[in-house]
């Protein structure tokens, strides 16, 4: 089946006013100011989608969907919120009627959140009765998404408060068929679906030679944690990376296709990998020399990263000299993003999470941001067949 990729852009936006429409109905039933933070579609294996999850108490509901759209729908609270949202409708109530009062906002939340989706379709989505989930992190998760090796599509809204410290989470999970057959392109002349996995299966390994350089740089052990294909919209890229403080580089590529590549750390993991190249004692300001060793980081990350990319695409792939950085994440990726708005309204977003084997004290982001018209033709003529060919010779980047 070939997928239509501006039907990505329709059901994103679907995907963010039902996300508005659950935030406005959370305001109704409780008082408490909501807003739409973040609304995208990833394309991720399984492992990946929980080890995003993992960690913090969630509480909320699972609804199965069944019709013109099978899958299932998972609204998850955070700790806060689901105290702030049971006090309001629960107050001294016993721990059933508390439960009960999250089931109620979740059925109506999510019903707001799929009837959008219905009308697009003109057609019936059946939702079923909400099921109460309560639990830390991935064990919220559907258990279809999080077992075996297929890539899931994954539809998601984060909503935050301004006025509390409370946010939840809606992840729209449909079953493969089902969203292949919305997606597919009327016309014949859209993506086949395998190639969106066989791309993002690309970046994940050039994400791993990545991960690989930066231990043979420094000797410290690293593997990837996350990789995700994400489409969201151009405005929402900023809030899709955060207010995380970063320190790294930023580089543009140019070639088949073209974009721009962020390589961010956050300052523990930059103070170690700086001090494994470059062992002086810092005052907390980035010396001239700390800041070059950095750059040269990022170099060799890049090369990891974009030039398996060009092996497979049999394409030419540069990049500038790379540009330090030390800002929150969504004030990096900014200026890119106002550069990309003149000609696209919508971005895929790659983005792979590089962590230390074990204890996690190493984190680095690697955030691509390609020209979307070139990636989509990047995707049309993927031969794949070529795939595997992501290996860069060590002794070509070092």
């Amino acid at each position: 089946m070939r997928i239509d990729i501006d039907s990505f852009e329709t059901y994103t936006s679907l995907a963010r006013d039902g996300a508005r429409s659950a935030a406005e109905s959370l305001s109704r039933l409780t008082g408490i100011d909501a807003h739409v933070e973040v609304t995208n579609v990833s394309l991720m294996a399984p492992d990946e989608l929980k080890a995003e999850y993992l960690g913090g108490e969630l509480a909320g509901v699972e609804i199965a969907l069944d019709g013109a759209l099978d899958g299932e729908t998972v609204l998850a609270f955070d700790e806060a919120a689901r105290v702030a949202i049971t006090d309001v409708l629960a107050p001294e109530a016993d721990e059933r009627m508390r439960r009960s009062s999250i089931e109620e906002v979740g059925n109506i939340l999510t019903s707001g959140f799929i009837d959008g989706w219905a009308e697009h379709l003109d057609a019936i989505i059946d939702i079923s009765p909400p099921t109460y989930l309560e639990g830390t992190g991935a064990s919220v998760l559907p258990t279809g998404a999080t077992e075996g090796d297929e890539q899931v599509f994954v539809f998601r809204s984060r909503v935050e408060s301004p006025t509390e410290a409370i946010d939840f989470h809606i992840l729209l999970i449909p079953e493969r068929e089902s969203l292949v057959g919305a997606l597919e392109s009327a016309n014949g002349d859209g993506v086949p679906f395998e190639k969106f996995e066989v791309f993002n299966r690309m970046t994940k390994a050039g994400s791993e030679r990545a991960a690989e350089n930066i231990t043979a740089m420094t000797g410290i052990e690293t593997d990837v944690d996350v990789n995700r294909l994400r489409f969201v919209p151009i405005d929402g890229v900023p809030a899709a990376v955060g207010d995380r403080r970063y320190v790294g580089t930023v580089m543009e590529y140019e070639g088949t296709p073209s974009g721009y590549l962020a390589i961010l750390f956050d300052r523990p993991s930059a103070e170690a990998v700086v001090d494994a190249l470059v062992p002086v004692e810092t005052d907390g300001e980035w010396s001239e020399m700390e800041q070059s060793a950095m750059k040269e980081v990022g170099n060799i990350l890049t090369s990891g990263f974009i030039d398996g990319w060009a092996n497979v695409l049999e394409s030419s792939i540069d990049h500038s000299p790379p540009t330090f950085v030390s800002d929150m994440g969504s004030a990096i990726m900014s200026p890119l993003v106002g550069r990309l708005a003149r000609t696209q309204e919508h971005a895929f977003l790659l983005d792979s999470t590089i962590r230390t084997e074990g204890d996690g004290t190493f984190h680095c982001d690697l955030f691509a941001l390609p020209d979307e018209a070139e990636l989509r033709e990047v995707l049309r003529d993927l031969r794949v067949d070529r795939a595997d060919r992501t290996h860069v010779d060590p002794g070509e980047v070092f």
